[in-house]
């Protein structure tokens, strides 16, 4: 039975989002054990629509849902009066503290027959008899547990009533950009243009009641893109309408200090402030206290004015380790668009007054906000403070001062240059939306061919990053038109770009003319992609780096300034070099291609340009040295992370995968491509982000996780096909048919591979696909299509010759070996093996050693067999390549031996040894729940969906033959204290 005190639908219809799996897991918690769930949230978080998705979610049995209607002082008890009468279950409450326990008793006698599911949205508004009934009831069931589920919702801009303190709570998170999208399209019925709803998306920060206001804010027109949105996009009304009555009737003290909290946010864009600093300008702002001269003053500032104690404060701010924040973002923004200009213009006059460095950017933008039009002197102060190179200013303080310094800048070009530094202190930041916006407005006012041209340039960083490859190419070569015959290293640097760009979409011959002197072809014939292998699925630049050169061209598409003095060469000359080993490289002319490139490789960069650093990384993958790649890259990441430079952390990342990919150290390549694809996630890349989930494809189809490498192949190919990434495109195809393979199903892996690597319109990236070429030879072979294969052997023994690729002359030999005649297969896969022991990895030599023993068991030369297959079980048993591992032990079987290793069938045990039995990415899950985690926290942690983990999870408890998460923990623990692998 369900009941409701108001009518109609929720406002909203919940989506789950990302914590589906989570919520499955609470309702079905609440359905099997009972239990309490406060449900909080931002206002406008969708509380109701939660408990009405709940509501409907859940068919174990009744559930009562009620609206707490607001407390009528002459009727105590009102608020259990409705829920009971709604329930149909009306008794008699007694006025002598005991209504919980009475509640209690109703509660468990309604479950005794199927589980009981109460929601109760707003319960602060009961009055104060039926919330202490009601926390006595709901604390009872928490500590007993039963057949009872409660979920009783309350607002979050304010601390949780006393009667719900320590009952767990649940707190509702922002909606994802794809949910908030859904929710515009389904809002507007698709009639939004997708710049409009990408806006909206943005401005909403994941707040559906607040998306839904703006949607209603605009008209026809305008969400059809036709008419210019209204600025600002959010106004004081909507804020206020969705805040409803959090922010009314205000003390006047408080109104100050909530003021004051809220511009000196604004100013940092962190989340919080000062304390003391923020009491210091409500002081001046409210006229009760005098501020020393900033001269005068400590330099902290904190001493003369302690931080107001926590009771003191609107319930609206917290204040934690001497800052304070607002409970919710929204909040802040309301309290700030709600307020009068003149008192806007007084308290950012205030915090500039109380800040002890006057010319500091916090201070400068404070005064900026207190002038209404034009002040080129501030502008140029601003402007000068933001971009000097001795502050340790994160990029975001540095985007708001250039960008307020563009907006209070008359000279339309001295304008644009501004908004392009602030542009390029966004994408730092790893906002490029933001980046976008910003060059929009650069663009909006005349300005001269070198101003235009270094705005392009970095608008070609931003859509190589996140966005179609075509556009970011245009891009780079209307910058390289404008800045020819004005700056010759940001021309190179655009020329560059172009290719990288060209590099990604797999247009070799565009590639190439980007890289021609004269942006014209080659005069000699363009060869075959075959006869011009490239060294690397991450070439240089990287297909998906903004601007990424040789020396370290940045992320914002400028050239950072040369090394000085004569102890090293230039940067034109280092421009040049990289130009002229990409091209050599492109057109199969590797003699030519090493001298330029070492030069980069060898050119020691300082530890403080990460930029550089991937350069001198990518010139080293083109030349096959994984170990100066792999330290070049580390060096970058520890440098990107030390500057802060978001936007360059997962390119390192990703630099470090790929070449742990081509050292043949996959799991370390996975581990650096999951923190690659977080961070590549929260900047906004995600055309990085496909790269990364490419690698895990990769990976996972060693190591045998069939729905992982369905999942991240799936997501590489979406970003792929949308935004023109051959490269990523034919990673992800690669790693499903390597998967196909391990699985013994080597057709299928040839019917996927065979377009990839034959001659033709649909054949893979020119860079990538005869990486691919030794699992096609493989797969052709054991699927009895040998002449399939033989067609692409020769041109991957022109890549092998190359030495460009440490595997490839032993894969090479073991192709041939694959497709020879019996009596010359022996010597080369003998040869193939020789070859092996000079290179790291076992994966590779593994698969050759299995491939051998399988020829020779079939000729019945069994004991060789036996240790030939021996050796390729453990090497798979090494690497964790537990597919491959099986098909060796089905081998050893078959040829009469008792294998003992990881691909051995053998009855669970449930002891710790066993944990030895799960795949590497069961072994992570299981740890990462031992220790807490739920499924979702594990998804985070690991970068893949719930539905994965959730599946993973249930071959754990098969494999292991646990029933519960309390005994996976106990066997992880014990494994731990017997030292079993984890």
């Amino acid at each position: 039975m369900t009941g409701q005190t108001t009518p109609g639908p929720a406002p909203l219809r919940y989506r789950p989002g990302p914590a589906r799996q989570e919520i499955a897991e609470l309702l079905d918690g609440l359905r099997t054990d009972g239990g309490v769930r406060v449900v909080t949230g931002d206002p406008g978080c969708g509380r109701t629509a939660f408990l009405a998705f709940a509501a409907r979610s859940f068919r174990a049995g009744p559930v009562w849902h009620v609206r707490a209607d607001p407390p009528r002082p002459e009727r105590p008890h009102g608020g259990l009066r409705t829920l009971l009468r709604a329930a149909g279950r009306p008794v008699r409450l007694p006025g002598d503290g005991t209504a919980g326990e009475v509640l209690l008793g109703v509660l468990r006698a309604a479950a005794a027959a199927s589980p009981l599911l109460v929601c109760v949205d707003d319960v602060h508004r009961w009055d104060a008899a039926s919330r202490a009934a009601l926390g006595d009831a709901a604390a009872r069931v928490h500590a007993t547990g039963g057949r009872v589920g409660l979920l009783l919702s309350v607002p979050g801009h304010r601390p949780v009533d006393r009667e719900a303190a320590g009952l767990p709570v649940w707190r509702l998170a922002p909606l994802t950009p794809g949910d908030a999208a859904t929710l515009v399209d389904e809002a507007t019925e698709g009639a939004v243009d997708p710049a409009v709803r990408e806006e909206l998306v943005t401005e909403a920060e994941g707040n559906p009641a607040l998306l839904l206001a703006l949607v209603r804010h605009l008209s026809p027109a305008q969400l059809r893109g036709r008419r210019a949105l209204p600025r600002p996009l959010v106004g004081a009304e909507v804020l206020a309408g969705v805040a409803g009555g959090c922010l009314t009737d205000v003390p006047p003290d408080h109104a100050d200090l909530l003021l004051a909290t809220a511009a000196a946010v604004r100013a940092t864009g962190e989340p919080d402030a000062d304390a003391g600093l923020v009491r210091r300008a409500a002081g001046i702002l409210g006229g009760r206290a005098a501020v020393p001269a900033p001269e005068t003053a400590p330099p902290a500032g904190v001493r003369a004015q302690p931080p107001c104690p926590a009771g003191s404060l609107p319930e609206t701010l917290v204040l934690a380790d001497g800052r304070l924040r607002f409970r919710g973002a929204l909040l802040g923004r309301a309290v700030y668009a709600g307020a009068p200009p003149g008192r806007r213009r007084a308290v950012h006059r205030a915090l500039a007054e109380s800040l002890a460095d006057p010319h500091g950017v916090p201070a400068l933008l404070h005064r900026s906000w207190t002038v209404p039009g034009p002040a080129p002197a501030l502008a140029a102060e601003l402007a000068a403070a933001a971009a000097d190179p001795a502050s340790a200013l994160p990029p975001d303080l540095r985007r708001a001062g250039h960008a307020r310094a563009a907006e209070l800048t008359p000279d339309d070009a001295e304008r644009a240059h501004r908004y392009t530094a602030a542009a390029r202190q966004a994408l730092l930041a790893g906002n490029p939306s933001e980046a976008l916006r910003l060059l929009d407005a650069a663009r909006s006012r005349p300005a001269p061919a070198s101003v235009r041209g270094g705005a392009e340039l970095l608008r070609g960083a931003v859509l190589l990053a996140d966005g179609p490859v075509d556009d970011a190419r245009e891009s780079f070569l209307l910058a390289a038109g404008l800045l020819t015959d004005r700056s010759r290293e940001e021309a190179d640097t655009a020329v560059l770009g172009a290719a990288n760009a060209a590099w990604a979409a797999g247009d070799l011959t565009a590639c190439l003319q980007a890289l021609a002197p004269d942006g014209s072809l080659p005069r000699e014939p363009v060869p075959v992609p075959t006869a011009a292998p490239v060294p690397t699925a991450a070439p240089v630049p990287a297909a998906d780096a903004p601007a990424a050169g040789p020396v370290g061209v940045d992320a914002t598409g400028t050239a950072p300034p040369g090394p000085t003095g004569s102890s090293g060469p230039t940067r034109s000359a280092l421009l040049r070099d990289h130009r002229d080993g990409m091209r050599a490289v492109l057109l199969g002319r590797f003699d030519l291609a090493t001298a330029p490139l070492r030069r980069v490789v060898e050119w020691d960069p300082p530890a403080d340009e990460p930029e550089r650093l991937l350069g001198s990384a990518a010139a080293a993958l083109m030349l096959g040295e994984v170990t100066a790649a792999r330290r070049s890259g580390a060096r970058a990441l520890a440098a990107a992370r030390t500057l802060g430079s978001a936007a360059l952390e997962p390119r390192a990342l990703e630099y470090l995968a790929y070449a742990e990919l081509r050292a043949g150290c996959h799991q370390l390549a996975r581990t650096h491509a999951e923190e690659g694809l977080r961070t590549a996630r929260r900047t906004g890349q995600r055309n990085t982000a496909a790269h990364h989930h490419a690698v895990l494809a990769l990976a996972a189809s060693i190591e045998g996780e069939r729905e992982l490498v369905a999942e991240h192949a799936a997501a590489a190919l979406g970003t792929a096909r949308r935004h023109g990434l051959a490269q990523a495109a034919t990673l992800a195809q690669w790693a499903l048919a390597r998967a196909d393979l391990g699985a013994g199903r080597p057709r299928e892996a040839v019917d996927r591979l065979g377009p990839l690597v034959r001659p033709g319109a649909r054949r893979g990236h020119f860079a990538v696909w005869m990486l691919a070429v030794p699992c096609f030879v493989e797969a052709a072979a054991l699927a009895g299509r040998p002449a399939h294969a033989r067609t692409v052997l020769e041109d991957f023994a022109l890549w092998a010759a190359c030495r460009a690729d440490p595997q490839a002359p032993a894969q090479l030999l073991r192709c041939r070996a694959l497709l020879a005649a019996p009596e010359a297969a022996d010597e080369l896969y003998l040869r193939a093996l020789d070859r092996h022991e000079e290179t790291a990895g076992d994966f590779e030599r593994a698969r050759t050693e299995l491939l051998y023993g399988k020829w020779l068991r079939r000729r019945r030369r069994l004991g060789e067999a036996r240790a030939r297959l021996g050796e390729a079980l453990m090497g798979f048993e090494r690497c964790g390549a537990h597919p491959w591992g099986q098909q060796a032990a089905a081998e050893l079987r078959a040829n009469g031996a008792a294998p003992g290793g990881a691909g051995t069938v053998r009855p669970a045990r449930h002891g710790p040894g066993e944990l030895s039995r799960l795949t590497p990415q069961q072994l992570r899950i299981a740890r990462c729940v031992a220790e807490g985690a739920t499924n979702r926290e594990v998804a985070l942690s690991l970068s893949v969906s719930t539905r994965t983990v959730d599946y993973h999870l249930r071959n754990v408890f098969a494999t292991l033959g646990v029933r519960s998460r309390v005994e996976l923990a106990r066997l992880v623990e014990q494994a731990e204290k017997t030292g079993a692998q984890l």
